[in-house]
């Protein structure tokens, strides 16, 4: 069956931020680098859509297996099986 909508449905709380968090953030999130083997855990910042992950990944711990042009190839298990997911690293918060 086919998914309608966008990959931001029926995310109107998890990728929200509170009130007190709005505004700009620090510009340092853009350019931290991670090294392979990096743990890292996806925490979206919803102001910024590029490099985005899915929904069911929010708040996973990964491992950064590579970098793919500005951003990193990110492992995630989802239930027992590994999966890769390029994100931002705007999007992700070192463990």
């Amino acid at each position: 069956m086919k998914r309608i909508g966008s990959s931001r449905r029926k995310t109107r709380h998890v990728m929200t931020k509170p009130s007190s968090a709005r505004g700009k953030f620090p510009s340092g999130k853009f350019i931290q680098s991670f090294a392979v083997g990096d743990k890292v855990v996806l925490s979206a910042e919803p102001s910024v859509f590029k490099g985005l992950y899915f929904r069911r990944f929010h708040g996973k711990t990964g491992e950064v297996s590579g970098k793919r042009g500005s951003s990193y190839q990110v492992i995630v298990k989802d239930g027992k099986k590994p999966k890769m997911i390029i994100v931002n690293p705007v999007h992700m918060v070192r463990l």
